[in-house]
């Protein structure tokens, strides 16, 4: 495995970080103890959950994912072993988490407690806002909203919200996720001007299909130093070519729920299709071709993999060893041009 130091904090994580979204809805807890015994036998100590979790939620199991940790870390003993990151929810239509689910003091001192509680654990080594309160564009969706208003609550609210963990012993640092060069900026400034913590990371998808990243926040990331933890990097699993031609495998997650349809435009069919014909052409799995693309990135600090078989799992994390060539690179790149961010 290799490790990476995030700037402007002590934790040195996992260039792969174990994603567990499907923990409780594609993946019982026995599935997720054997995921999480494998993951630290092979070097990962960066695991990442989120209060909402598992996808897609469901009032039935939210919180089902950070209570199957929870039960691992209590039965293995190795709390310490791990880097440990969640997230708080913000304002959308899942009541079910929280009546009110605005990103203000109150919010984020229930989102946390209420976390510690499922993780058995008293601190989070990594607290990340998992999408902004205001609106703007977030999971896939185009054209910025021009809302007439501000949002409810200003990010210096939610900044000092974030700061009074820290304070408690709560939390270790802060972060977060799905965010715009707008609003890490913003968050920036406000630090600095009422020395209040910074962010340390942003988790925002970043694949072959989708490398929207690359505009405005890696040059944030490259300056200020607030890297990129990449989620869906093989986009819901389209990367490794199962779903070309219009198969559905049994128990995939783009077959089980229609709402994952992100990646299926006739151009990120075309550009998929190009992928997975150039892996196979290098000799190449093309999962594994795509995850080492995402690895090999400067901006990137951790890899977020996610897995719903132990087969799946170590071909994953087996990427890590992967190196690949500038001449691949370049072909890549070619891809990449001809079908231009298909999937943003």
């Amino acid at each position: 495995m290799k490790y990476h130091q995030l700037p402007h904090s002590s934790l040195e994580i996992s260039k792969i970080c174990l994603g567990t979204m499907t923990f409780g809805e594609q993946n019982s807890q026995k599935d997720a103890f054997h995921q999480l015994d494998y993951a630290l036998e092979r070097g990962v100590n960066f695991i990442d959950t989120a209060e909402m979790y598992p996808v897609p939620p469901n009032p039935k199991t939210q919180g089902a994912t950070e209570s199957h940790i929870g039960n691992w870390l209590e039965k293995s003993g190795k709390r310490e072993k791990v880097i440990l990151a969640t997230k708080v929810a913000g304002p959308r239509n899942v009541p079910y988490i929280r009546n009110d689910m605005k990103l203000d003091r109150r919010n984020i001192h229930q989102a946390i407690d209420d976390s510690l509680t499922r993780l058995k654990t008293d601190y989070i080594d990594l607290y990340q806002i998992h999408w902004p309160q205001r609106e703007t564009n977030t999971f896939g969706q185009l054209n910025y909203p021009y809302p007439d208003s501000q949002q409810d609550v200003p990010l210096i609210e939610t900044l000092d919200a974030m700061a009074e963990l820290i304070k408690t012993g709560k939390v270790r640092y802060i972060g977060v996720s799905n965010e715009t060069p707008w609003g890490v900026m913003n968050l920036l400034k406000l630090a600095e001007k009422h020395d209040l913590p910074r962010i340390v990371s942003i988790q925002n998808p970043y694949n072959l299909l989708n490398r929207s990243f690359e505009v405005g926040l890696s040059e944030i990331s490259h300056f200020e130093g607030v890297e990129l933890l990449a989620y869906s990097p093989l986009a819901f699993g389209c990367l490794s070519g199962k779903y070309l031609n219009g198969q559905r495998p049994e128990g995939a997650r783009c077959s089980l729920f229609e709402r994952f349809v992100r990646y299926f435009t006739p151009q990120g069919i075309a550009a998929t299709q190009a992928y997975v014909d150039l892996a196979h052409k290098h000799g190449l799995d093309p999962a594994q071709m795509a995850l080492a693309f995402i690895n090999q990135r400067p901006f990137v600090a951790a890899n977020i993999i996610g897995a719903t078989t132990m087969e799946q799992l170590k071909a994953n994390i087996d990427s890590i060893s992967i190196e690949l060539s500038d001449e691949l690179l370049k072909e890549l790149q070619a891809i990449g041009t001809t079908y231009s961010n298909p999937c943003p």
